[in-house]
């Protein structure tokens, strides 16, 4: 599967009127210097311990970023079309990625590197700051998730990410879904089914 000039092109302009409109230029630029890349369905593009200076702006599709403790899956954020996915930490520092980051669907994204990202941001004031929007709501969505869980019951954390995204119970595995909300499978079951409760 490959996408088309044409489509290229669009998905460019779609997810930057998303964050933040980006001129033609910019987004030749950007299209000459990042490529398709297309995932099956449970591959993992990056493991805890490795270096990654590689993003991905998915087009079609979604993905997870998770870490293990003591063994456990743990889901930490997950991105869906016109969303950004990355090993953070590692990206933006000389860090081992904490996380590991899986394609939970097949998936067809943008791809580029941390230094065409700072060639680009350097070449351009308007992806300069549609990559400080990029960056900017997933370190408060992170924040958010944090905030939720320590904060908010299991059912209200529930309905917000039904709110966020609508189809998510369609689209990720319930496990997944149950430890992005720091609770137990069976618990986000019985909030999905009330009627069931003893």
């Amino acid at each position: 599967m490959m996408l088309t000039t044409i489509n290229y092109e669009k998905t460019i302009e779609l997810i930057s009127n998303a964050y933040n409109p980006l001129s033609v230029q910019c987004q030749q630029d950007f299209i000459e210097h990042s490529k398709i890349g297309v995932y099956k369905k449970g591959e993992i593009v990056v493991r805890e311990g490795q270096y990654s200076k590689k993003a991905y702006l998915i087009v079609k599709g979604c993905s997870r970023a998770f870490y293990l403790k003591d063994g456990k899956d743990i889901s930490d954020w997950f991105a869906f079309e016109n969303q950004f996915m990355a090993p953070i930490i590692s990206f933006f520092s000389e860090q081992p990625s904490p996380h590991y980051v899986e394609f939970v669907e097949d998936s067809t994204v943008l791809e580029f590197s941390k230094d065409i990202m700072d060639s680009l941001t350097n070449k351009h004031h308007d992806f300069e700051r549609f990559i400080s929007k990029v960056v900017t709501e997933t370190m408060l969505g992170l924040c958010e998730r944090l905030h939720a869980i320590q904060f908010n019951k299991a059912e209200d954390r529930f309905k917000h990410l039904l709110k966020m995204y609508p189809d998510i119970t369609n689209r990720i595995p319930l496990t997944h879904i149950a430890s992005y909300l720091g609770i137990t499978l069976e618990t986000l079951s019985r909030i999905r089914n009330p009627k069931k409760r003893i």
